[in-house]
């Protein structure tokens, strides 16, 4: 059986969020569907497949090597496909590069052309852009700010509904991403960057990591972790300060 029709079966019995579906079949049609799809599955070799995914980026080819094995261990189970060339493959390891975002004090100080009060919206609630741009007046209420919905409809997990105190400078967002991203990017950092700048401001807060896990809407504790471990350059020359204040007055 050729792939592209195989394909469409997978596709039905795949139990993930609607989204996440879309995300599967365009990067399906993108990195794979060029070599396998007009080929019967038993045909593909190994060989061919690693060589694919070594001109991935190590993040989609990542992705790309999960979707392989789906479809195989799929086409296996029902005797679709006698073969699994997805056995053994690898991909280049993901190197994951601090990500850079700037301080509430930074925030404030720089200037976002008409979107002032969006960034600093955003930034001062750690929302993600979907759960900003769909909130409206009615959404903040009793000094907080209740998140129950996305652009997508449902918030990203069931963690994600949640309510934050509200902190000010709410104006509803522009329904254009790449116009709001653009105004962002102008000072070198990303839309995302904002949730960072969020964690960050709760860490220097003292904030306990359980409570930022909640305000931030994450579902794994380990995502937190990763945030909270954010440090600045500044931190690591104060530590050194510190530490040799404290050696000088124990001596």
């Amino acid at each position: 059986m050729l792939t592209d029709i195989w394909i469409e079966s997978v596709w039905k019995v795949l139990n993930v969020k609607p989204n996440t579906l879309k995300e599967y079949k365009r990067l399906y049609k993108r990195n794979l569907q060029p070599l396998i799809g007009q080929r019967e599955l038993d045909l593909v070799q190994a060989v061919e497949l690693q060589t694919n995914l070594m001109q991935l980026t190590p993040q989609v080819a990542r992705h790309a090597l999960m979707l392989l094995k789906t479809i195989y261990r799929e086409a296996n189970l029902y005797k679709v496909s006698n073969t699994n060339p997805t056995v053994g493959l690898r991909t280049a390891p993901i190197r994951f590069e601090p990500k850079k975002f700037l301080t509430w004090e930074e925030i404030n100080k720089l200037d976002w052309g008409k979107y002032n009060n969006q960034v600093r919206f955003v930034a001062l609630h750690g929302l993600r852009w979907s759960e900003a741009v769909v909130l409206t007046d009615n959404d903040i209420r009793d000094g907080y700010v209740f998140i129950s919905k996305s652009a997508h409809g449902d918030v990203k997990s069931k963690s994600s509904n949640r309510k934050v105190p509200y902190l000010g400078f709410f104006e509803p967002l522009p329904k254009c991403y790449k116009a709001f991203r653009k105004a962002v990017n102008r000072h070198g950092i990303a839309v995302h960057s904002l949730r960072r700048t969020y964690a960050y401001l709760l860490k220097t807060q003292g904030i306990h990591v359980t409570t930022a896990q909640k305000l931030l809407g994450h579902s794994d504790p380990m995502m937190t972790l990763k945030v909270y471990t954010s440090v600045l350059d500044s931190e690591i020359d104060d530590a050194g300060v510190n530490l040799k204040m404290h050696i000088s007055t124990t001596c």
